[in-house]
């Protein structure tokens, strides 16, 4: 930032530096709140991310097991006995209230010794072979960086859930950046950051150890790049930029798939040579659309059409599903049933969806979600690329049902209903609440400057909500105190009480001085306009 910078830009980036920093230590409350492996399939991540670390290598889907290390840490986690919030009690289940921890330095440590399956060694399968390996790579980087890789698993685990930590917060600035392309206000783009604390299964899922953190950020440049396409940036720089991150996510998940229309809608509804704002012909700008594509395709497309080719699935099974336990579903509750499952797994399913937030919240979510989207796509502004960019968080949700009302078809139950499969597309719900939200002020900038302060303080509130209701749910039993519950986080986590205690004193400090800096923003923005008011009665 220099001098020449003007004092509103200033302004904007000190309140977005703040925003995002209190949305990271909000992820990071998350991370140490959350006992080890209670997010989906972590015990699989951590065993990948070592294996590679260990020069284990990338086997066939189906064909990785557990490290000896990873069934030690399993069992010393109390996986799977019952968390306390459960949302139906089980007489008969192991309660994880009623079990003493491992001491913190009795617990395994990675070694060379172990990090690695000998044949026979272990029944479990690590289906995370069926994904791309780029997560796994970086985490494995990591751990070898941070000294890590032959640290206790809890703190190993630890780590990685900070990797995921640092690549969630990137995405807040990135959905900054998107709304203020699409609205061109500095106020309606800070309305955009602090959005993903309104979400707590958010914080839960991107302050675990998994690659959905890889696939949120792959997610959120794309859209943000897509903005900048529909709005007229159309230079071939932009291209390699789209072409490069679509291709890193697609070495990620196949999730990212999804936002193949998005690039695609970009260009087709990018300035022509007709628009205001000139542009190349229709026939130019799907050679750039073409040649994003192209370029993700060499950089991460080609794996899923290997496996297509190969093993006759874009996705082969890792691990086969049991469907003998599940409850089957009739005909006429199917789309209810998954359009339910989903938005609950999407706002708040903690641990492995056994822990509910209230299904009256999901629906305010839900209604909310769906009428900013609405609004931003229908009121004219910013239509074009609102569309654009609402496809890839539309297109998710829309797939994940799709899939699972097919598998339905085919076995009566459904199955894979995860909210977290939507998160690629978070930024552009972000963006997408903040577009509405500068519609509804009438794009004033005072107005929407207000907004700022009234979304900040509703996220504080959410965040903070949501760790009090995880932290009831996960250690406090049933008539048990706060502090007996306070003791047993202590007991399991791989941080002892005092520096538990200052991490969520320095994640206060981060939420108290978000909502500062939004106050300060609305004051000057108020400021302005009385001075602007007074100017224009004196000149009269």
């Amino acid at each position: 930032m220099t001098r020449d910078t003007p004092p509103c830009e200033r302004a904007y980036r000190r309140t977005l530096a703040v925003l995002t920093l209190a949305v990271a230590l909000w992820a990071v409350a998350w991370a140490v709140l959350t006992p080890g492996f209670r997010s989906p399939d972590e015990q699989n991540h951590l065993n990948s991310v070592v294996r590679i670390a260990y020069g284990g290598g990338w086997p066939a889907p189906g064909e990785a097991h557990f490290a000896p290390f990873t069934d030690q840490a399993v069992a010393e986690a109390a996986y799977p006995a019952d968390l306390p919030g459960r949302w139906q009690y089980r007489a008969h289940a192991t309660q994880f209230v009623e079990l003493t921890p491992v001491p913190a330095d009795e617990r395994v440590r990675i070694s060379a010794e172990n990090a690695l399956p000998a044949p026979g060694t272990s029944a479990t399968i690590d289906q995370m072979t069926q994904h791309p390996p780029a997560y796994y790579a970086l985490g494995a980087a990591v751990l070898r960086a941070t000294g890590t890789a032959d640290a206790r698993w809890d703190v190993a685990l630890l780590t990685l859930r900070l990797l995921d930590v640092a690549l969630f917060a990137a995405t807040v600035p990135l959905a900054a950046a998107t709304a203020r392309r699409l609205t061109g206000s500095r106020s309606a783009a800070l309305v955009a950051a602090p959005f993903p604390m309104l979400v707590p299964q958010v914080g839960h899922i991107l302050g675990s150890a998994n690659n959905d953190a890889l696939v949120v950020l792959g997610g959120a440049v794309v859209t943000c790049l897509a903005a900048r396409v529909v709005m007229g940036d159309l230079r071939w720089r932009v291209v390699v930029a789209i072409g490069l991150a679509l291709g890193v996510g697609l070495l990620t998940k196949v999730m990212l798939a999804f936002a193949i229309p998005t690039v695609a809608l970009a260009y087709l509804l990018a300035p022509g040579p007709h628009h205001p704002r000139a542009g190349p012909t229709a026939a130019a700008r799907s050679v750039r659309g073409l040649a994003a594509l192209a370029l993700a395709f060499a950089v991460g497309g080609w794996w899923w059409a290997r496996n297509w080719i190969v093993d006759g699935a874009v996705q082969p099974v890792g691990l086969p599903r049991d469907y003998s336990g599940m409850t089957p579903v009739p005909a006429d509750q199917v789309l209810s049933d998954a359009l339910g499952r989903t938005a609950q797994a999407f706002f708040g399913n903690l641990s492995w969806l056994e822990i509910r937030l209230p299904g009256a919240l999901v629906v305010v979510g839900s209604t909310l979600l769906v009428l900013v989207t609405l609004i931003a796509v229908v009121v004219p502004g910013a239509r074009r690329g609102s569309l654009t960019i609402a496809l890839l968080p539309v297109g998710l949700a829309g797939g994940v049902i799709v899939n699972a009302v097919k598998s339905w078809s085919e076995t009566g139950v459904l199955v894979a209903l995860q909210g977290r499969y939507v998160f690629g597309g978070l930024t552009a719900l972000a963006a997408l609440l903040a577009v509405a939200v500068w519609q509804v002020c009438r794009r004033r900038e005072r107005a929407v400057a207000v907004a700022v302060l009234v979304a900040t303080g509703l996220a504080v509130l959410a965040a903070v909500a949501g760790l009090v209701w995880a932290f009831e749910a996960m250690y406090r039993g049933p008539g048990e105190s706060v502090g007996a519950a306070w003791e047993r986080w202590a007991a399991w986590s791989p941080l002892s009480a005092p520096v538990i205690g200052v991490v969520l004193a320095v994640v206060g400090l981060g939420m108290v001085a978000a909502v500062v800096a939004a106050a300060r923003l609305a004051s000057a923005a108020a400021s302005g306009a009385g001075r602007r008011r007074g100017t224009s009665r004196i000149t009269a």
